[in-house]
């Protein structure tokens, strides 16, 4: 059996890009997946063992040259893809950023610079980048000092930030705040903010189909993502 082809459209396009890795870790499993949001419909995809910035490139060199305009590019913020997708107007998943935050600080922080942070952070999508920047500002200039604070290790003789989390979860902030309010600088786009269309929309169903068929090989799961992909439509 060979899944059926993929027939293009050629237009003007809002893509939003991500990978999801599917079976046992050893098996390095994986799809990144192109998906247009303004017509809901899967346009190109690529089985990868690792996710790389050279796997996104391809994809979207693929779609330039079947005749495709690109309007916009919504990513989950993979370090080098904003280097890669410079040419166009790139959005933050704002999804992916709290996500990360989250990582960093915990879901509940006990800090107080840590509970200020997350309350700037909860309001992304309903501020616009002027505020978001001077509170992020102000935030930082409240507790500049206390991000400063280093603790020496004794074996080492090196010193770390003693809040070494919480810096990062700023310095993420700070790296992508550019992007996160691209959706609103471009508003005639309708540039979706996040990728939830893919990780809820494509890949959640996705992956429970590839459950109930756990024992397929790993070609057959490839050629059943493969006819999942192509027939997909919203429902």
């Amino acid at each position: 059996y060979e899944p059926a082809y993929k027939i293009h459209n050629p237009r003007a396009i809002n893509l939003v890009c991500d990978a999801t890795f599917y079976g046992k870790r050893k098996d390095k499993l994986g799809t990144l997946v192109f998906k247009d949001s303004i017509t809901k419909e899967v346009l190109a995809w690529k089985h990868i063992q690792n996710e790389t910035i050279k796997d996104y490139k391809y994809l979207l060199t693929a779609l330039i040259n079947l005749g495709y305009t690109i309007n916009s590019i919504t990513i989950d913020g993979k370090r080098g893809l904003y280097k890669a997708f410079e040419d166009y107007p790139v959005q933050m998943c704002h999804f992916h950023q709290k996500r990360i935050i989250q990582r960093y600080i915990t879901k509940h922080p006990k800090l107080q610079a840590s509970k200020d942070l997350q309350k700037i952070l909860l309001r992304v999508t309903s501020t616009n980048e002027t505020i978001f920047s001077k509170k992020l500002v102000t935030w930082y200039e409240t507790y500049k000092d206390f991000l400063n604070e280093k603790t020496l290790n004794e074996s080492t003789g090196k010193e770390y930030f003693t809040h070494a989390k919480l810096v990062s979860a700023y310095k993420s902030l700070r790296t992508n705040l550019p992007y996160l309010f691209t959706y609103k600088k471009y508003k005639h786009l309708n540039i979706q903010n996040t990728t939830n269309g893919l990780d809820g929309g494509v890949f959640s169903p996705m992956k429970k189909l590839l459950k109930i068929h756990n024992g397929f090989t790993k070609s057959l799961k490839l050629k059943m993502v493969d006819e999942y992909l192509v027939s997909y439509k919203k429902k």
